[in-house]
């Protein structure tokens, strides 16, 4: 079992043990691997990749292929106790139905992604004119899987309009820190390279 980096680590530690959790856009495996194994979590994954889903299936895990743009609406509520979006959200064609579908399914939906709104990438298109290259967004404009950047602040009120509780805000940084943001200060938006929330729909606080 592969070394986890440290955002993965970070989501690892909100979920308790035996959950069932479903990992969209799970990649290669290597966080639900290690959750299956460390935490006998009852672990699920959907992949877009063929590549990574077989990866996933050599690990030993399940994992089926789809989208999570055009497959989440096939679940039924509430069946996971965790949904984990890891920096995948920026790659969907509509980020707002996609939460919704996270927030229906589980009753916890954790979410990590880049966040647009560090001072590099603020700096970059101030003093170069050009679409910034950084760790977390490391793509050329041209071949970036990312169509939906967002900020700490846009992704804060896309949570609000989705009637969800921020249960728990970490701050990233390129050189593996993790640590709790405060989303009431302009501070993280600025200084935070990407983050992960935990959210937790109204209705089932």
């Amino acid at each position: 079992m592969t070394a986890l980096r440290a955002d993965l680590r970070a989501i690892a530690d909100m979920i308790p043990a035996g959950s069932r959790v479903l990992d969209v856009g799970c990649g290669d495996g290597a966080l639900l691997e290690h959750l299956v194994k460390t935490l006998g979590v009852d672990g699920r994954g959907i992949e877009l990749s063929q590549v990574n889903v077989n990866a996933c299936v050599a690990r030993g895990l399940s994992v089926l292929q789809g989208d999570a743009d055009t497959d989440l609406h096939e679940y039924p509520s509430s069946v996971f106790d965790i949904v984990i979006l890891s920096q995948t959200v920026q790659a969907t064609r509509a980020p707002n139905v996609v939460l919704a579908n996270l927030l229906r399914i589980g009753g916890r939906t954790i979410v990590s992604f880049p966040n647009f709104g560090h001072w590099r990438v603020r700096a970059s298109l101030l003093f170069k004119g050009r679409m910034p290259r950084t760790k977390a967004l490391g793509y050329h404009w041209y071949d970036t899987p990312n169509i939906h950047l967002c900020t700490i602040a846009d992704f804060v009120e896309t949570a609000k309009e989705a009637d969800a509780t921020i249960v728990q805000a970490l701050a990233l940084n390129a050189d593996g820190d993790v640590r709790p943001m405060n989303i009431d200060t302009w501070g993280p938006n600025l200084l935070a390279e990407g983050a992960i929330f935990l959210l937790e729909a109204k209705q089932a606080a």
